[in-house]
């Protein structure tokens, strides 16, 4: 590869290769390195300007990953252009000077087109024989092993009028685009060498993505049984079926794996304690593929997410009695409620409190969002105005969309889980 002065050896190595040529076809002509709107006179010479450069399409996507894990360097980064010349030919019209510099040229740059390491060699000790201390001493182009090779540009009078444009109050001149390609620049960092690969080993699987179709059809509560349905579930072989719920992933037991269902408890285990959430949460299956030796879980195939609803659940006391304290009123008639609730409630969770008053009188219902919490916490306080006491009330939390389940007695009706204020 070649470091930063890969585009000044370029331009160098192009006009060494042309001053000799230049000088046969007009005699006293050389090759020149100038701007276009610099040259006041009409002496015989090729100019080259540098007029762009653009990055290469073929070999911009050939820059393989640059570092490793741990930020390391292992290997350099790489940035490839090519780039744009416009040759402007300059001389007498009388004598066809220009024409006479152009034919050189282009014939030259038709049967030789590379610049070789020898003519980038020849052009950086031209330029640095007189001066030890010249920039072009630290150029490695020659070292580069993609070769840069030229090619001419058919700009048409439309392209050509834009290209002079940019120049101001500067007559047009004789000139021809050529495009080099490819220049290859590399930051000059340390690299830290990889080892060897010592044995080569190649994976053959069948694309095999597993699809779901439903997540159960009622909602469930903590340790219920998630029935998973759909087609290709289970993983190929040297693989393991793992399902992710909630950004929380786990194994089944390899029994309640089939290819179109998928059983798992929501209890702990499979899940670690504490860490399912009530909620409408998001079903996958995921294949872990065991590749090398010894077998290592990678990455393989997820399938679509399905939704699924986890009830909250009110902590039950001996006798049926929810695990529900209600405080005396404060002196603006605010009660405390403190429920207990399975799974726990995340911190940012969002909890609701919902009460009905059972029996005759005024129908009375209400809402209540629970007050902040600095934790996940099984307990959830609300506060609460309007109870009166020995009212009693059916009971209900919802969390994050999803309500605890109410019970029917024998009538048909809701019978709890039910509180009595104290």
């Amino acid at each position: 590869m070649s470091n930063s002065l890969a585009f000044a050896t370029v331009t160098a190595a192009l006009r060494h290769l042309l001053d000799p040529v230049a000088g046969q076809a007009v005699p006293g002509a050389a090759a020149t390195i100038e701007r276009p709107d610099s040259i006041k006179d009409d002496k015989p010479r090729v100019n080259l300007f540098l007029y762009q450069v653009t990055p290469n399409a073929a070999w911009r996507n050939n820059d393989l990953p640059t570092r490793r894990a741990d930020g390391s360097v292992n290997q350099r980064p790489q940035a490839a252009f090519d780039v744009h010349y416009i040759l402007s030919f300059f001389g007498s019209e009388k004598d066809q000077e220009p024409q006479r510099l152009l034919g050189s040229v282009v014939s030259l740059l038709h049967s030789q087109p590379v610049l070789s390491p020898e003519i980038i060699r020849a052009a950086v000790q031209s330029a640095t024989s007189g001066d030890p201390t010249h920039f072009l001493g630290r150029s490695d182009l020659a070292s580069q092993i993609e070769r840069v090779r030229f090619s001419p540009m058919g700009l048409n009078l439309e392209e050509l009028s834009k290209l002079w444009s940019v120049f101001f109050q500067v007559p047009y001149r004789l000139s021809m685009a050529w495009q080099g390609s490819v220049v290859l620049v590399e930051p000059e960092v340390e690299t830290r060498p990889s080892l060897p690969v010592r044995e080569r080993r190649l994976f053959v699987i069948p694309f095999q993505e597993p699809f779901l179709e439903t997540a159960g059809t009622a909602p469930l509560s903590l340790g219920d049984t998630l029935v998973l349905r759909g087609r290709d579930l289970r993983g190929p072989q040297d693989s393991t079926t793992h399902v992710r719920i909630g950004g929380l992933e786990v194994e089944p037991r390899p029994e309640d794996v089939q290819a179109g269902e998928i059983r798992i408890g929501l209890a702990e285990p499979p899940f670690a304690a504490g860490t399912l959430r009530a909620g409408v949460l998001s079903a996958q299956v995921v294949h872990r593929l065991l590749l090398g030796e010894p077998p290592v879980p990678h990455t393989g195939f997820t399938s679509n997410a399905v939704p699924f609803v986890l009830q909250p659940r009110i902590r039950m006391l001996p006798g049926d009695v929810p695990d529900v304290q209600i405080s005396a009123p404060d002196a603006g008639g605010v009660r405390t409620v403190t429920v207990a609730l399975e799974p726990r409630v995340g911190v940012r969770q969002h909890a609701l409190l919902l009460l009905h008053r059972l029996g005759g009188g005024t129908p009375f219902a209400v809402s209540v969002e629970a007050e902040p919490r600095v934790a996940d916490s099984s307990t959830v306080t609300f506060r609460v105005s309007g109870l009166t006491a020995a009212e009693e009330h059916l009971i209900r939390v919802r969390i994050d969309g999803a309500e605890s389940r109410l019970e029917t007695g024998g009538d048909g009706h809701f019978a709890g889980p039910k509180v009595v204020v104290p």
